[in-house]
């Protein structure tokens, strides 16, 4: 059996076991009353979204993971490589749980994990990834054919990289469907430049986020039945991160994950034009509540910038197939 065909194959085995798994886990999240509570300074219309299950990242990472396992065994790819990304992935996962379980413990948003602690546990976690690929001499960034050796300072740039892109994704879950959908696009480009590139074990693992995510869609479309919560942003985050580490294309990230890339510095402008000015640039950042302040409604933002998503995941592609 082909490579290629396994890659389908993580794809829609992960597809599957998300849409089980999603009913089952989201039944015994409304049994136990694991919910959402929302930031008092959201936009009005997301006072609905109180009591929404959460924590529905679980069922996501456990289909990937599954997945995953069953496509790499069958190919023979089982390397030290894919249970590095696996493990760190499980490890994020774990972190965003705390977090979740910290806000509905207490019934408070800003009740989880503190950011220094979030901050801690992401640069922790990162370590393993930054270290192995160190070690493994894999220290340079790629442009094209052209590569700039960062020797031992890698490590540092790779926690950073690794940190930043968790958190990007975590940002952007703030609608309804928004951050599953760009993952889906963003993961689905991951895989195909992994695939480009003969590394077979990471493409079998996007692949299979990307089916997950999709899946994950389903129920997390507006009105979201489940959210995924830290549980899954931070988790999605931290892969797609390892992912463009292991694979060595941390550059191209900013067309993978550019609507990621752009809410995050939305929050940077905000944050940096109010303490410098006392103005803000933007109604409300992450960008997103910007537009939903505007007057667009969840789906037109969600549509709009998946589209742009697309887009920008497709330029990515094509430069670094004529570059590669």
């Amino acid at each position: 059996m082909g490579f290629n065909i396994l890659i389908i194959v993580a794809l829609l085995v992960s597809f599957v076991l998300t849409l089980l798994f999603g009913v089952v886990y989201i039944d015994f999240l409304k049994k136990k009353m694991y919910t959402q509570y929302i930031l008092e300074d959201a936009p009005e219309n997301h006072a609905k979204k109180a009591g929404t299950p959460t924590t529905g990242g679980v069922f996501i990472v456990v289909s990937i993971i599954m997945a995953s396992l069953a496509a790499l065994t069958m190919n023979q790819s089982l390397t030290t490589s894919a249970m590095i990304v696996l493990m760190t992935f499980l490890f994020f996962m774990l972190a965003g749980f705390k977090d979740d379980l910290g806000k509905i413990k207490h019934k408070e948003n800003k009740a989880g994990l503190t950011p220094r602690n979030k901050l801690f546990f992401q640069i922790a976690i990162g370590l393993l990834p930054s270290i192995y690929m160190t070690l493994c001499g894999q220290t340079y960034l790629n442009i094209g054919q052209y590569s700039f050796d960062l020797h031992y300072f890698y490590p540092i740039f790779a926690i950073f990289f690794i940190t930043g892109v968790s958190n990007a994704v975590n940002l952007t879950d703030g609608l309804d469907g928004l951050a599953s959908a760009n993952c889906a696009v963003a993961m689905s480009a991951v895989s195909i430049i992994c695939a480009m590139t003969g590394q077979v074990d990471l493409a079998i693992i996007s692949a299979a986020a990307t089916g997950a995510v999709i899946g994950f869609l389903y129920f997390n479309k507006y009105p979201a039945k489940v959210f995924m919560g830290d549980t899954g942003s931070l988790a999605l985050g931290g892969l797609l991160g390892v992912l463009a580490v292991m694979g060595k294309f941390e550059l191209w990230i900013l067309f993978i994950g550019f609507v990621f890339f752009c809410e995050t510095m939305s929050v940077i402008i905000q944050v940096a034009s109010f303490k410098l000015t006392g103005k803000r640039v933007f109604k409300m950042s992450p960008i997103h509540h910007h537009f939903e302040l505007c007057g667009w409604s969840e789906n037109k933002i969600v549509i709009v910038f998946s589209l742009v998503s697309l887009i920008m995941c497709s330029i990515g592609i094509i430069l670094f197939k004529i570059l590669w």
